[in-house]
């Protein structure tokens, strides 16, 4: 095997495993910055091992390399004799027989969740630490600058570190009072995984099958809580229209143009199934409404018979229970349909000052798509060039360009 193909072949791993490793490494480590130490090293050894083949199990490797090299640095601060009563590194987790949580990546989780902690920080170093997104990824997610992120992230591993928070499992009593960040958590990986903020695909698989997975897992923890039915259901009905958001040239295809019949319907059934026992054990939620938004669009029979003023009234009361810039946006462009898009720039226009979607590409794409629809074609290609400034996705980009294309004035006209 040549040396890029072993590249490839770690960096494949680094998206897929990253996460699982970690979180089995820190239990055994018990601390988390020496963890990453560990598994950063195993990477690095990987490049070289694995010029003479890949492993048939990858992350198994990779967790042997990453604990053995903790084990070893441990021994070497004399720490191991101290640690050792709390270890647990054996190749099946207690936790499956003992009705615990059934993966160290949601157990991890939960530990970064840890009250003491502010929600934004909970759930920004659980991004950034155990789902592996870069720096930038987690500011892109929270819409603050990447400088403004590092610090944030800086400041929450030390107070980790400070405060002595155990990397443990919460009991059942503790769980309930984590559960918002950790489900935060997993919706922001769900939707970055949804639409990739950099490179050549839309989506990243990885990271959208590791918070449907973790979304089921907690279901099964957690079958009372509307919350989590309502999270669920928002993330199938939102991947049932996976295979038809890109053409077979790859290029992007929007939800007008998406061809309905080869939307998952079971994904659809068990997602709708789903809104509707939200609502009956929490009433509106911020999940449960925005997976009825989803609902709306998934049992509409065409983009034609979409009911928009339906989907602009759970707007109204998701803006009113979860006050969010991006709920906003996403609220005047059903305006823009329901209404007619005067109305949708309108509402958006009255957007224009909030400091969180000063960098958010959507604010600007969307706006370019309103006065495109207004045949307004300078001023919608002054949009779409700001768009294509703040969008780093090659797909989005490619749609951006050609829409800017049809709409950019003639020279001299």
């Amino acid at each position: 095997m040549s040396d890029a193909e072993a590249a490839a072949a770690v960096a494949d791993a680094h998206r897929r495993e990253w996460g699982l490793v970690l979180a089995a490494t820190v239990r055994v480590t018990r601390d988390l910055d020496l963890a990453e130490e560990c598994v950063q090293d195993a990477y690095a050894r990987a490049l070289t091992v694995w010029a003479d083949g890949v492993p048939r199990n990858p992350a198994a490797w990779l967790t042997t390399a990453a604990r053995n090299r903790a084990i070893d640095l441990l021994r070497r601060q004399d720490r191991l004799r101290r640690l050792l009563p709390e270890l647990v590194v054996d190749d099946v987790d207690p936790a499956y027989e003992r009705g615990g949580i059934p993966d160290d990546r949601l157990r991890l989780i939960c530990t970064c969740c840890h009250p003491a902690l502010a929600q934004p920080a909970q759930v920004a170093l659980t991004l950034r630490l155990l789902c592996g997104l870069t720096t930038a990824e987690v500011a892109r997610a929270f819409l603050v600058p990447e400088p403004t992120m590092a610090a944030r992230l800086t400041r929450a591993k030390k107070k980790i570190a400070g405060a002595g928070i155990p990397y443990r499992e919460p009991d059942a009593a503790e769980l309930p009072e984590r559960l918002a960040g950790v489900l935060e958590v997993v919706h922001l990986l769900f939707t970055t995984g949804h639409t990739a903020s950099t490179g050549a695909d839309l989506v990243r698989a990885d990271l959208v099958e590791r918070a449907l997975q973790l979304g089921r897992m907690l279901r099964t923890l957690c079958p009372g809580s509307g919350d989590v039915a309502g999270l669920l259901a928002l993330m199938l009905l939102t991947d049932a229209r996976r295979d038809t958001r890109v053409d077979a040239e790859g290029r992007l295809v929007l939800l007008a143009d998406q061809d309905r019949d080869r939307w998952d319907g079971e994904e659809i059934a068990d997602g709708v199934a789903l809104v509707r026992d939200a609502l009956r054990l929490g009433g509106p939620g911020r999940y449960a409404l925005q997976a009825a938004i989803a609902a709306v669009h998934a049992e509409a029979p065409s983009w034609e018979h979409t009911d928009w003023r339906e989907i602009v009234g759970l707007y109204d009361v998701l803006g009113t229970i979860w006050p969010s810039p991006v709920v906003a946006l996403n609220r005047a462009v059903a305006v823009g349909f329901a209404d007619g898009p005067d109305a949708g720039l309108a509402a958006l226009d009255a957007l224009a000052g909030e400091p969180q979607l000063a960098g958010y590409g959507y604010l600007a794409a969307s706006r370019a798509d309103l006065l495109r629809r207004l045949d307004r074609g300078a001023e919608a290609a002054l949009a779409y060039e700001e768009a294509l400034h703040l969008t780093g996705n090659e797909v989005e980009r490619a749609f951006l360009a050609a829409r800017l294309a049809e709409v950019r004035p003639a020279p001299g006209g």
